[in-house]
C-alpha cells in the first residue's frame, strides 16, 4: 500500500476542532461548520467522548453528519507515544478511541505529536511501534517547536528512520512560523509525505511559553505575522497534494466572540489566502 493510493480526488476545507473551541456539542459544531460552507469538521478523542456522554451513539454521529452533508475530515490527537512508561491505561484507551474514530469516519490519518523530549533513535522505535498499531491508517507526525519533534527536518528524519510507509508529516503554519522554517528545509521531504496541512497566522511577538500561545492565541490566516501566503505557496510549488486543508486558529479570543463569528472569521481569510496561494483548493463559496 502507498500513501498516494489512499488521496481523495478532493481535498476537504476542514475547520479543526479547537478553532470550535471545547464546549461545543458536536450537533452544533457539525452545524456550524456546514452553514459556514466547510467540507468537514475535525475532532478529537474528547469531543467523541462527550458525544457518547449526551447520549449519543456512533449511528446518531452519522447521521447529523449525513443531515448536514458534512463529514469528520481530521481525527486528533495521539500523545505519550514515547516511552513505555508514558503509554498509561488511560493513553492507551485514547489512542484505540482514535483508531476507532479514524474507522468510523473514514478518516485516513490521525494527528500525532510528541511532547516528551527524548533521544531521537527512541522516538524512531516508538513511531515503528506506533504505525504497527495503526495499521492501515496514517500517523500524521506534526513537528512543534516546544516539543520532542521540534522541526520538519526532525520529524523527517525519524519518518524515514522507522522504514513504515504510514509515518507521514503534517505542516501547520504556526508551528512552521516559530520554528523559523524556510523553503529549504522542505526540500528534502518528499511531497507525498506531508498528509496534511494546517493554516493559521501567528502574532508578531512570541510568548515566552511557545505551547501557551499555541494553544489560545493563534490569528486567522493571512491576518499575523506568518506569512501564511508564503507558508501555502512553499507546499504547493513542493508539489504536496494534501488530503486535508484544516484551518486550525485556536484563539480563546474568536470562541469568546462567538463560534458563528469564529467560523466566520476563519472562512472568510482562508478563502483570502488560498485564492492567492492555492487557488485550486481554494473553496468556491463566498
Amino acid at each position: 500500500m502507498t500513501d498516494v493510493q489512499n488521496q481523495p480526488t478532493k481535498c476537504p476545507l476542514t475547520i479543526s476542532s479547537y478553532t470550535l473551541g471545547t464546549e461545543v456539542s458536536f450537533p452544533e459544531r457539525v452545524r456550524i461548520a456546514a452553514e459556514r460552507g466547510f467540507d468537514g469538521i475535525g475532532l478529537r478523542a474528547e469531543n467523541y467522548w462527550d458525544a457518547l456522554s449526551d447520549g449519543l451513539t456512533d449511528e446518531d454521529m452519522l447521521r447529523i453528519l449525513d443531515a448536514h452533508d458534512i463529514k469528520v475530515t481530521e481525527v486528533e490527537y495521539i500523545t505519550q507515544w514515547g516511552r513505555a512508561e508514558d503509554r498509561t491505561e488511560a493513553q492507551q484507551d485514547k489512542e484505540r478511541t482514535v483508531f476507532h474514530m479514524a474507522k468510523l469516519f473514514d478518516v485516513k490519518h490521525v494527528n500525532c505529536g510528541l511532547l516528551e523530549i527524548i533521544p531521537e533513535d527512541e522516538i524512531v522505535v516508538a513511531l515503528r511501534e506506533l504505525c504497527e498499531r495503526a495499521g492501515d491508517i496514517i500517523i500524521g507526525l506534526e513537528f512543534m517547536p516546544y516539543s520532542g519533534v521540534p522541526d520538519l527536518a526532525t520529524a523527517w528524519r525519524v519518518c524515514e528512520a522507522s522504514g513504515c510507509w504510514n509515518a507521514q508529516l503534517i505542516c501547520d503554519t504556526w508551528h512552521w512560523a516559530r520554528a523559523e522554517q524556510t523553503a529549504a528545509d522542505i526540500a528534502p521531504v518528499p511531497a507525498e509525505r506531508i498528509v496534511s496541512i494546517q493554516l493559521c497566522d501567528v502574532r508578531e511577538a512570541p510568548y515566552i511559553k511557545l505551547r501557551d500561545e499555541s494553544l489560545h492565541d493563534r490569528l486567522a490566516p493571512g491576518e499575523g505575522y506568518g506569512d501564511t501566503v508564503g507558508f501555502a505557496k512553499i507546499l504547493r510549488d513542493h508539489g504536496v497534494k494534501p488530503c486535508v486543508m484544516g484551518v486550525e486558529v485556536i484563539s480563546d479570543a474568536f470562541v469568546a466572540t462567538g463560534l458563528e463569528y469564529a467560523a466566520n472569521k476563519v472562512y472568510t481569510a482562508t478563502k483570502k489566502v488560498l485564492d492567492e496561494a492555492w487557488p485550486e483548493l481554494s473553496p468556491k463559496r463566498d
